[in-house]
Parts: C-alpha cells; sequence; structure tokens
C-alpha cells in the first residue's frame, strides 16, 4: 500500500490533537451519573425547623388526599391518558382499585388503567417516605431584608436546627442555604450570613456538613462575585479543617445579563469556570428573570416565551459539562380560599376548584421542563410536591418502553464492539440513556429490576457509570 504522510508527521499532529482533545473533554465529560433531585423546595430560613422536611410531607400527603382520595380523580383532573375511560361510580372505583392491587406489576402494565393507577400510588409512596429531596434554607427572597440582629440571630438557630436534623436524620438527602447576592449593597449581608451559619453548624457537628450541601449565591451577573465566593469558602475550608474543595455552591440564571453579557457574549461557562470546579448547578429564577426582561407580572409565568429562551441559552453554553440545570417554581399554589371546618357545600367545591386548577398548571410547568431536558425545578409549598411527583413519574412511566428499547439495542452494540476488540467511542451517547433510568431509579418512577429490561445487571447498573460498563464488558 502506499502511502503519503510519513509516520513521524503523522505522529507529531495527531499528538498535537490528543491535547486539544483531552482539553475539550476535561472541559466537557458528559452527563455526570450522580443523583439528581427532581426539584428544590425553598423555604424562609425563619420559618426553617429540624423536621420541617418531615412535616411538609405529611402536609403534601394531606393535600392529595383531601382532593384526589382515588387515582380515578387525579387521573381525570390532569387527563392522564387513557382517563375516559375510567369509571365514575365509587364502587366501581373500588372494584377497579381492588383488582389492580391483586396483579403483578408486569400483568398490571397491560391494563389501560396501568399509569394513573401507578402515577398516584407512587406519589403517596413517595411523600410517605421522602416528600422533600432538596431543601434550601433562604436568606434571600424568602427571607427578606431584616435588621442585621434579626438576620444573625435566624442564621444561629437555622444552623442549629441543621445539626439536629443531622442528628434525627429528619434533613432532606440535598440541602444548602441560599445567602444574599454579591451585589454592591448587600454583599456584607450575603457573606456575614454564610460565615455565622457554617461557623456554627461546622462548631455544633464537630466539623461535619450534611450530606449533598450546598450554598446558592442569586443575582449572579460576573465571575467576578463567584470568584470571591470561591475565596471566601476557601477561609472557612482552612478554618475548620476541611477538605479543600469541599463546600459545593450554584449559581443562579435570573439576569439577562448572565445570558448575554455586555459584549454580546453568553457569560454562563465563564461563570462556571470562575467556581474553580465548586459550581455544581445553575438554578433558574423564573420571576426575576422574567421581571428583568421587562414582563409585568400578570405575564411573569414559566410558560413565558423568554424563559424558554433563557432555557435553550443555558443547554447550549452548558451542555455537556456536567453542571446540573434546574428550572424555576410555579408561583399558583394548590390551596382553596376558604378555610375552616363548617364550610358549605359551595365552598368545598370552590375549594377543589382552585386546588384542581393549580395542580393542573403545576403539572403543565413541571411536565414541559421535562421534555425541555430540565429535570429538576423548584417548589415553594408542601402542597405543590403532589404534582411534581405526578408530573415526574407520568413523563419517566410513560416514555419506559421505548427507553428501554433505546438502551437495550445501544448496549447489545457496545458488547458486539467489545467481542470484536472494536473502540467504542459513544460512551457519552449510552450514559445519557443509562442517565434516564438513574433519575427514573432516584425519584422512584422505576425499580432497578424494571431497569433490568435494557439487558443491563443490577451491578452495572449500580456503578452508574456506561463507561465503567463497558470497561467490565471488554474484561
Amino acid at each position: 500500500m502506499k502511502f503519503s504522510i510519513q509516520e513521524s508527521e503523522k505522529t507529531s499532529l495527531l499528538d498535537t490533537l490528543k491535547a486539544a482533545n483531552l482539553a475539550f473533554q476535561a472541559t466537557y465529560p458528559g452527563d455526570k451519573p450522580d443523583r439528581q433531585p427532581v426539584h428544590t423546595v425553598y423555604g424562609g430560613a425563619n420559618l426553617f425547623k429540624s423536621d420541617t422536611c418531615v412535616r411538609m410531607g405529611e402536609t403534601a400527603l394531606k393535600n392529595l388526599q383531601t382532593y384526589s382520595p382515588n387515582f380515578v380523580i387525579l387521573a381525570n383532573v390532569l387527563q392522564l391518558p387513557g382517563y375516559e375511560h375510567l369509571p365514575h361510580l365509587q364502587h366501581e372505583i373500588a372494584e377497579l382499585t381492588s383488582r389492580l392491587d391483586k396483579l403483578s406489576e408486569a400483568d398490571r402494565r397491560n391494563e389501560p388503567a396501568w399509569l394513573a393507577y401507578s402515577v398516584y400510588n407512587k406519589i403517596v409512596q413517595k411523600l410517605q417516605t421522602e416528600a422533600v429531596e432538596d431543601f434550601r434554607i433562604d436568606f434571600e427572597d424568602g427571607f427578606g431584608n431584616r435588621p442585621d440582629d434579626e438576620e444573625d440571630a435566624t442564621a444561629v438557630q437555622a444552623a442549629l436546627d441543621v445539626a439536629e436534623g443531622m442528628k434525627n436524620k429528619t434533613l432532606s438527602p440535598f440541602i444548602g442555604i441560599r445567602i444574599k447576592p454579591f451585589t454592591e449593597d448587600l454583599k456584607f449581608r450575603g457573606v456575614r450570613t454564610l460565615d455565622i451559619f457554617l461557623s456554627t453548624l461546622l462548631d455544633k457537628t464537630g466539623g461535619v456538613l450534611p450530606d449533598n450541601f450546598v450554598v446558592m449565591l442569586p443575582k449572579v451577573t460576573i465571575p467576578e462575585q463567584v470568584v470571591t465566593m470561591v475565596r471566601l469558602l476557601e477561609i472557612v475550608e482552612n478554618g475548620n479543617n476541611l477538605a479543600p474543595g469541599t463546600l459545593k455552591i450554584e449559581t443562579m440564571v435570573e439576569a439577562t445579563q448572565i445570558v448575554m453579557d455586555d459584549e454580546g457574549r453568553n457569560p454562563l461557562m465563564r461563570i462556571i469556570k470562575a467556581s474553580e470546579g465548586r459550581c455544581i448547578a445553575a438554578h433558574f429564577g423564573t420571576y426575576d428573570y422574567t421581571a428583568s426582561c421587562g414582563i409585568t407580572a400578570k405575564y411573569q409565568t414559566m410558560s413565558h416565551p423568554v424563559c424558554d429562551f433563557a432555557h435553550h441559552m443555558t443547554k447550549v453554553a452548558l451542555g455537556g459539562t456536567g453542571i446540573f440545570l434546574s428550572d424555576g417554581a410555579t408561583n399558583v399554589i394548590p390551596i382553596g380560599p376558604h378555610r375552616g371546618d363548617d364550610l358549605t357545600f359551595e365552598q368545598l367545591a370552590e375549594n377543589r376548584e382552585s386546588v384542581h386548577s393549580a395542580w393542573r398548571l403545576g403539572f403543565t410547568h413541571t411536565t414541559h421542563s421535562l421534555i425541555n431536558g430540565f429535570y429538576q425545578g423548584w417548589d415553594l409549598n408542601p402542597a405543590q410536591l403532589p404534582m411534581r411527583y405526578a408530573a415526574t413519574y407520568a413523563f419517566f412511566l410513560s416514555s419506559y418502553e421505548d427507553a428501554v428499547f433505546r438502551l437495550k439495542i445501544f448496549v447489545e452494540r457496545a458488547a458486539i464492539s467489545t467481542l470484536t476488540k472494536d473502540i467504542f467511542d459513544d460512551a457519552a451517547t449510552g450514559q445519557g440513556l443509562l442517565n434516564f433510568f438513574l433519575k427514573a431509579m432516584n425519584c422512584g418512577a422505576i425499580s432497578e429490576n424494571e431497569a433490568l429490561a435494557t439487558g443491563l445487571t443490577l451491578d452495572e447498573i449500580r456503578s452508574r457509570s456506561f463507561y465503567r460498563i463497558l470497561e467490565g464488558r471488554r474484561k
């Protein structure tokens, strides 16, 4: 065979390319296999207690069972697939529920009512066991601007309650604080609260942080704000014998300047790099962002087109980096207008319609986020939790069969490649497919056993890494 390229020339060029390829891969490692919570509940720091998340679950479950005592009602409110074929009479609903209860999961999947039945029961189970996945103790919008001595005292008490929650195991699996922004007028207050909270907590726990703890820095507009946060966290780590990089941060996309800077560039990647590896997520602030776009209050909603623009700009800027993205919150709370134990029939009906209307809105917003690749969002009230999980479970369960088929084919293709000693270099795509099942399992939509239909083993699934799966199969 005749060649025109000398071996030395080829080696030199490809070695140069290798350096560039490796640098690109370091910047864009692909989706992280780590667990991402499906939501973050933001609650005012002054209201936080060590058992807040437990009580939220109880409130959310009561809300669901009050306004949808069975799965048929929920299916009709949300118009879940097959809802028009479900019974309406109480005894018929009871008979159908009893029959479905007795079926195996495999047989139940062949029933028209399977999706609605499964979604409802999974919501109930989730609210009973892990209603809140992530909680942010809020010293910003949810707390407001208060006298310094009041915020100081709240920071101390919140830290003590977190320590108590750690001891009693009543915290959410993910937790953190949101401080005030590092704008010129609020930077000193933000730093003071951060210092008081962390110093009090670490002193109380002997230098131990809760699992998956993070600090949210809101209203970021320039990289220098993140750089300042990094330097401050280094001081806290050094002063409390924490390993470098222990304290993680999140940023917020809630101003037009973080989507487009004064030179017409998207600054998000520069802001992430400024965190020196500490930033793990970017959260969208629906109402601050729409306000910054000049949208009046009446039209400030998650479904406004300016939000989708910001979402897509964020996805494009941070795609492949492994940074978790979170959508914002629905600000319509599913709570009826009438309170009390002696309500009239008309008042009960008004409450029911108000709650169901808010349910539909929350369900629609969350589904829209999921379709657009935002697998996390905000919740502001425990009454919103049932619809967070309704939308999440309906999304994953309705896509399950197709996802099984796609990943199974992909695994088989990879297996052929490993058997023939070919290099299978599309592991990032495989990780993306695997992540569908990891996310579905994390939130309780499917079980590990249901993921076995993909052709993976339990050990492979638990590795959470498609690259490791390929490595294991090569051996």
